[in-house]
């Protein structure tokens, strides 16, 4: 249906255009999504428009417009019927032709758009959530599933981050502080999209749809900032496609697939392809990043015909150069898993000396390299301490199964 890819396509867009003009952002979300449901009762009878995105556009403005109005009656503050005149250049376009997204007037106040929903002010999570809901228009019932939460949390959550926004500057900075800004939005698209494949239970040990709002995300922040930000947008890209490729792999009968037992035949080659080419201008460069490197770390799965084809010591080497540039302890039980595939358990066990981590996942990892090396009964004490520290069910029963097989020899 017209209406549905327009407001998978077009919500961010002309949310942009009526923000950019109005400077209010919660009088612009209520009025576009008015306007939505104003094209879903009238389309089927009258027809669909000539140009449906003029014709949102001009029925969310009129309802700002009202709304304006009302207030200015309440308020008796007349000024504010004065940007009724003011239609902006890029709105007296769309109304004109629909201009196609990527002109730079609109590229300008997406940008816009996208830096307000991930102002610093805002914790990472909310700013994920109102990016997605804001820029993507995506269902707040949706936005709560990829995070694991009821609904009207959801709602809530996204009501105090509109009203830390209020009073927000909508200016785009310049220079460094632009690029840092653009950085901080991919990280925070980044999370969102991690957030999908962070194991859930029953129908939500995945959410693949929802992470594919936050890679789609990504896709527009690409085309909307600067060039001196694209090669690190072009390897986070890569990785997220390579990571959302192993969707339909990633689950078998409501149970988490690992890595080297997922089916690779169900694994999305054309996504694999397009992120590989993405990767090999970058991986010719001279300067390495974070994504970068995960993109690289992830191509090498993505290339292995089988499990066993992986060359793992490139991927340790590159495991070792992102913990030199992160020092993350993250980066260091990931590094270790690697070591134990091309060097065995022994070094492996050694680079865990001395980590700590909160939760399941050091555990989890002690207890199967502790396995590996033949020593049952320290493994199993691993595995209980992994268990009772995992509050993931789906988790949960996989580390239960590991530690059952060990029992049983």
């Amino acid at each position: 249906m017209i209406l549905e890819r327009l407001l998978r396509e077009e919500w961010g867009r002309l949310l942009a255009l009526l923000v950019a003009q109005f400077r209010r952002l919660d009088l612009a979300e209520d009025a576009l999504g008015d306007a939505f449901e104003a094209a879903a009762r009238r389309w089927p009878e009258d027809g669909e428009p000539a140009n449906p995105r003029a014709w949102l556009l001009v029925a969310a403005r009129r309802r700002v417009l009202d709304r304006l109005r009302a207030e200015a009656v309440a308020h008796r503050s007349l000024p504010l019927l004065a940007v009724e005149t003011d239609l902006t250049e890029e709105a007296r376009r769309v109304l004109a032709d629909g201009s196609a997204p990527g002109e730079a007037g609109v590229v300008d106040e997406r940008l816009r758009l996208v830096l307000l929903c991930a102002h610093p002010t805002l914790p990472a999570e909310h700013a994920a959530a109102l990016t997605l809901r804001l820029v993507l228009g995506v269902p707040t019932a949706d936005v709560a599933r990829l995070f694991l939460v009821p609904t009207a949390t959801m709602a809530a959550r996204l009501t105090r981050a509109r009203k830390r926004l209020a009073g927000a500057s909508f200016a785009v900075p310049t220079g460094e502080a632009l690029l840092r800004r653009v950085a901080d939005v991919a990280d925070i698209a980044y999370l969102a999209f991690t957030a999908g494949y962070a194991p859930g239970s029953g129908a939500d040990v995945v959410r693949s749809e929802e992470a594919g709002e936050a890679l789609r995300l990504v896709r527009v922040l690409r085309e909307v900032a600067p060039d001196a930000a694209r090669p690190d947008l072009d390897a986070l890209l890569a990785l997220m496609l390579l990571q959302h490729s192993r969707r339909d792999a990633r689950v078998a009968d409501g149970a988490l697939v690992l890595l080297p037992d997922q089916d690779r035949s169900r694994w999305r080659r054309t996504e694999i392809v397009e992120a590989l080419d993405l990767l090999t201008p970058l991986a010719a460069g001279t300067t390495s990043t974070p994504y970068l490197l995960q993109a690289l770390i992830a191509a090498e799965h993505a290339i292995a015909p089988t499990a066993s084809d992986t060359v793992w010591s490139r991927i340790t080497r590159w495991y070792a150069e992102l913990e030199d540039l992160t020092g993350s302890p993250v980066v260091r039980l990931n590094r270790a898993v690697a070591v134990a595939e091309a060097d065995g358990p022994g070094p492996a066990l050694a680079l865990l000396d001395g980590l700590d981590l909160p939760g399941h996942r050091l555990p989890a990892v002690r207890a199967e390299l502790l396995t590996r090396a033949g020593r049952s009964a320290e493994a199993r004490t691993a595995y209980d301490a992994a268990i009772g520290a995992c509050e993931n069910a789906a988790e949960r029963d996989h580390l239960v199964g590991r530690r059952d097989r060990l029992d049983d020899g």
